[in-house]
């Protein structure tokens, strides 16, 4: 049995903590109602990629649990069985390619980059945290998903054969 208090942030981190503003008008940040709708439509689970991997996850005979409350994180899917964790990241919201993406960010810059890269920094924690419970983690991004699903599926498939 865990105790739940290992699934807590670490107190101390190994670098500074990236400080997020709030985004409001009175932090100075504006949005148009338009921008407001499109934003409001973004999901944070049960994304297209994410069904689909699960979907193949499944037909290949494993069983998981999903957006998993009891470890840190919240993990996309996780095979306990196998102490394996996937995580399906947006490339937006996760920083793929970050220092090539962030100078292409042209509204907002003040709010969105901190952000991100508080994003980029909590994975890198959340995965420490998670390895340091023996857990295995796999992190994809949805363009491979979408792309390369079979290929992303047979590294966690191998994975799970080598370790049982």
């Amino acid at each position: 049995m865990i105790v739940s208090f290992l699934f807590t942030m670490p107190e101390k981190y190994p670098k500074e903590r990236i400080k997020v503003p709030r985004f409001n008008e009175e932090a100075g940040f504006y949005t148009t109602p338009e921008r407001s709708k499109i934003m409001g439509k973004i999901r944070g689970k049960n994304t297209k990629p994410e069904l689909a991997f699960r979907k193949a996850l499944w037909a290949a005979g494993y069983r998981y649990r999903i957006n998993y409350k009891k470890l840190i994180g919240k993990p996309d899917i996780v095979l306990n069985r196998y102490k394996t964790i996937i995580f399906i990241d947006g490339e937006f919201w996760h920083g793929y390619n970050w220092q090539e993406r962030k100078d292409k960010i042209k509204t907002n810059r003040e709010f969105w980059i901190p952000k991100i890269e508080r994003n980029i920094q909590r994975d890198k924690e959340v995965n420490a945290a998670l390895e340091n419970l023996g857990y295995t983690i796999f992190r994809f991004w949805e363009t491979d998903i979408k792309k390369n699903l079979d290929t992303c599926l047979q590294k966690v498939i191998t994975s799970l054969r080598k370790d049982h």
